[in-house]
C-alpha cells in the first residue's frame, strides 16, 4: 500500500516558477515507477511526467518539454516536479501517482498502469 500526498500548488503568474512535491508512505515507494498526470475544467485527464524507480528514465509530454522535470528523492520517499514558465494552459488540478509495476525500468503513460493516488493539488497560471 502506498499512501500519497501532494503539495506545493497555488496561484502564479504566468512566466513565474513553483515546485511541486509528492510525499510517499509506504515501503514500496522506491520501487515504483512515478508520474504526474493533471486535469484541467472540462478536460481529461492527462500525463505530464513520469519518472522511473531509481530515477534513471524520465518522460514528458510535448506541452511541458523544456519547462517542467520531474525528479525523486527516494531516501524521503518524495518525488517532485519543477515547472518553470509556467502558462495559464498550465492550469489544472495535478496529482501524483505510484505505479502498479514495480522494480522495472519503465515508465508509463497511462492512467490504468498507476494503482495508487494522491488527491491531487491546485495550479492556477493567471495571465
Amino acid at each position: 500500500q502506498v499512501q500519497l500526498v501532494e503539495s506545493g500548488g497555488g496561484l502564479v503568474q504566468a512566466g513565474g516558477s513553483l515546485r511541486l512535491s509528492c510525499a510517499a508512505s509506504g515501503r514500496t515507494f522506491s520501487s515504483r515507477a512515478m508520474g504526474w498526470f493533471r486535469q484541467a475544467p472540462g478536460k481529461e485527464r492527462e500525463i505530464v511526467a513520469a519518472i522511473n524507480w531509481s530515477g534513471g528514465k524520465t518522460y514528458y509530454t510535448d506541452s511541458v518539454k523544456g519547462r517542467f522535470t520531474i525528479s525523486r528523492d527516494n531516501t524521503k520517499n518524495t518525488v517532485y516536479l519543477q515547472m518553470n514558465s509556467l502558462k495559464p494552459e498550465d492550469t489544472a488540478v495535478y496529482y501524483c501517482a505510484a505505479s502498479l509495476s514495480f522494480h522495472s525500468e519503465s515508465v508509463y503513460f497511462r492512467g490504468d498502469e498507476y494503482a495508487y493516488w494522491g488527491q491531487g493539488t491546485q495550479l492556477t497560471v493567471s495571465s
